[in-house]
């Protein structure tokens, strides 16, 4: 599992056509993929399974925690992006409350836009954008 940083810091503003946002790229599809988007009450989860293909996991409003096979819960907050690949065990959850997209498809390579902010392979880069540190 890795958590990316997707937030507005990580993007480009944009002014062409007399526009003002900023673009934050997340990830290029090169095969079908299948985007969602999960609704986590408090005290939500979504249960411990095998993923079927790639699957990137971003918060885009709430905190929660996920975790795979060899981490515990990780926190994970608003502009953050946990990754797994196929066939990798994982769960995710929250007490508050929590609302991700959820991108799924053979060709996700999240790192090609979004920095890594937490590897569990690694333990690289334990910084949390939302303020504080990860704890393993």
């Amino acid at each position: 599992m890795k958590i990316h940083h997707f937030g507005p810091d990580r993007g480009e503003r944009i002014e062409k056509f007399d526009s003002d946002f900023i673009f934050s790229k997340i990830v290029r599809f090169h095969a079908e993929a299948k985007v969602s988007c999960f609704y986590l009450d408090p005290n939500g989860i979504v249960g411990y399974h095998q993923a079927v293909t790639p699957q990137l996991f971003l918060v885009v409003q709430g905190v929660g925690w996920v975790r795979d096979e060899t981490s515990g819960r990780i926190p994970i907050a608003q502009y953050q992006a946990a990754f797994w690949d196929k066939d990798e065990w994982h769960e995710a959850g929250t007490d508050t409350g929590l609302v991700a997209i959820v991108i799924e498809g053979e060709s996700l390579n999240p790192s090609e836009y979004m920095q890594i902010v937490w590897d569990g392979l690694a333990h690289a880069r334990q910084v949390n954008h939302a303020g504080g540190r990860f704890e393993k």
